[in-house]
């Protein structure tokens, strides 16, 4: 996409489409009048009659036939009260734009930037979230149908109208761009079919990810895993015909390794529950039991484009959970990679399993921090409904900046706790160290509380996605399906993390 680094006017505009921000008492925003003067006075009267709407989250689409202008047409986005219209919400209303833009086709669009500007929200802030918003509004899910003829045309031009500084402007909008391309790469991901997203393909998506932005990779196959004695990932692998794969990436920003933050996802590519197994109901959508491993290649793209100053490792493991004469079953006992034993009392608690190894792993590798990414538990949906990320931690000073990251971004994300008597009930076993399902009862907590018997002292996050990584609906910022939940957060927090040089 051609961004014009020149501020335009209302007469030199070109585009298919002009995007305008509008709100009560429209008049009083610096500028209304040389709009009305080039578009022509009646607009006022429209809005104020409510043919232009400008209640929040409202477009109202009219026809440019001015002759002093080489703008197509206009696309009123309602504010609502501009004093009250927070930074999700102007986000939320640009994705409804990018939609709009989908449906119509557009080639070239002009933004009339200062009229997004509130007393909170500069034009940078706006130029970022209008690139954010109209990018992931904008993505479509790729399907398979013989029939369709749709023809996907792109938007080839952007241009602005401001009195802001047009640098800072196109610098904001590029990162937005940047951000949203992540996350519907990692939308993608999470949308392919379990036949085509296998744990090898998801290495080559990695692979040529590490290419692009010169990370260091290493792909671990199912003979060096049983070398290394990974018997946690490899149990999970076991009715398998699919390899398991261990994915590594390194982003070293700094002369020396250390300092180094941890990404861990969990990458398993379908689930059926294994001997445990799913209901024909529950078996719908597990392609996207990776939603984690999706996410952290998602924030590795960003981090790839924006190079912070910050250490990261990426580990993911990756297998499907299938059934077959060879498949692990309950009452099995396992050796984990730490060395720690398992006694198997659900083959459906299977992601814990793989992200106990790769958390081992992450932390052999050199991180000092660990945030694990995981579609871990339907727990999490009982206890926070499908809008909410559930999170629990070890470490107050690094959930708080982890927070804000996710507060700045727009995804909601909540603290459970993790007690010394849940714990307790992880570690209860009569054969082996540990058992991976305690009970349904406080499902989230137990499933993350596993994974922190094998991060240790240093600090860590644990992310249960299984609501929030797919929509089951269209949505402002997108369609039914993978909604690359976390990608802009953990990518805002590595940036955080290197400002701030925690």
């Amino acid at each position: 996409m051609n961004i014009i680094k020149e501020s335009q006017t209302f007469q030199s505009a070109q585009a298919d489409i002009l995007i305008v921000g509008v709100s009560k008492n429209q008049e009083q925003l610096v500028g209304w009048g040389d709009f009305v003067e080039v578009f022509g006075n009646p607009i006022t009267e429209w809005i104020k009659e409510g043919d232009i709407a400008t209640d929040l989250k409202k477009l109202t689409k009219i026809p440019c036939f001015i002759p002093s202008t080489q703008v197509k047409r206009i696309l009123f986005v309602g504010l609502g009260d501009r004093k009250m219209l927070s930074t999700d919400e102007l986000r939320e209303s640009l994705g409804l734009v990018g939609k709009e833009l989908h449906k119509l086709n557009v080639k070239t669009v002009s933004i009339w930037l200062d009229s997004f500007v509130t007393a909170d929200i500069d034009p940078t802030e706006v130029s970022i979230i209008a690139a954010e918003g109209t990018g992931l509004g904008y993505y479509n899910v790729q399907n398979y149908k013989t029939t369709s003829n749709a023809i996907d045309v792109k938007i080839e031009e952007v241009s602005f109208i401001t009195t802001a500084d047009t640098q800072e402007i196109v610098a904001g909008f590029e990162v937005g761009q940047i951000y949203a391309e992540a996350v519907n790469e990692a939308r993608t991901l999470v949308n392919l079919p379990g036949n085509i997203l296998t744990s090898a393909k998801l290495a080559d998506y990695a692979e040529e990810l590490a290419k692009q932005y010169d990370f260091e990779i290493e792909i671990l196959n199912k003979v060096q895993l049983e070398e290394l004695g990974m018997g946690a990932i490899l149990a999970v692998n076991k009715g398998s015909v699919e390899e398991p794969r261990v994915i590594t990436i390194k982003y070293q920003a700094t002369e020396k390794w250390e300092d180094v933050i941890g990404l861990v996802g969990k990458g398993v590519t379908f689930d059926t529950g294994g001997y445990s197994i799913k209901t024909k109901t529950g078996l719908v959508g597990m392609k996207g039991d990776m939603g984690g491993a999706a996410a952290v290649l998602g924030a590795m793209k960003i981090i790839g484009e924006l190079r912070p100053n910050k250490n990261v490792i990426a580990v993911i493991g990756s297998t499907d959970n299938m059934i077959s004469g060879e498949a692990f079953k309950p009452d099995d006992v396992i050796t984990t990679y730490s060395g720690k034993t398992v006694e198997i009392l659900n083959t459906d608690a299977e992601g814990r399993l793989v992200l106990a190894d790769a958390v081992t792993y992450a932390k052999q590798q050199g991180a000092n921090y660990i945030i694990d990414v995981a579609t871990l538990t339907g727990g999490v949906i009982t206890a926070l409904g499908y809008d909410k990320t559930g999170a629990l931690t070890n470490d107050e000073t690094l959930f708080e900046t982890f927070l804000e990251a996710a507060e700045e971004s727009g995804e909601f994300v909540w603290r459970l706790p993790l007690t010394e008597n849940d714990k307790k009930r992880i570690r209860k076993s009569d054969v082996a160290d540990l058992n991976n399902s305690p009970g349904s009862d406080g499902h989230m907590i137990f499933g993350g509380g596993f994974v922190g018997e094998f991060v240790g002292d240093i600090p860590w996050i644990h992310l249960d996605i299984a609501g929030t990584s797919d929509a089951h609906g269209a949505h402002d910022l997108g369609p039914k399906g993978g909604t690359g939940v976390m990608v802009r957060t953990l990518a805002t927090f590595i940036e955080r993390l290197a400002e701030e040089d925690i």
